[in-house]
């Protein structure tokens, strides 16, 4: 997972992410992920996952064709010829 290092934070922003934090019963660190996803992944929208296992599930899928349909493909990679 990735870091993220926020420098020259105004001591008014930290206290209220501390008390928005406690407001919600998670640490200041797990409340600034909280209000990074949000911000990135707003509520209502769709993510792709979702979206194919709505279709899926429209398509009245067997298990046996959905779990063909999730078969990852292992062989090695193929060289490409552009030429």
């Amino acid at each position: 997972m990735a870091v993220l290092t926020v420098r020259n934070l105004p001591d008014a922003v930290h206290r209220a992410l501390r008390m928005r934090a406690a407001a919600h019963g998670r640490s200041t660190e797990a409340e600034v992920r909280a209000i990074l996803e949000d911000s990135v992944n707003p509520a209502g929208g769709l993510k792709l996952g979702s979206l194919l296992h709505d279709i899926a599930r429209k398509a009245r899928l067997t298990d046996a064709e959905v779990d063909r349909i999730t078969q990852r493909d292992r062989s090695p990679p193929r060289d490409v010829n552009l030429d």
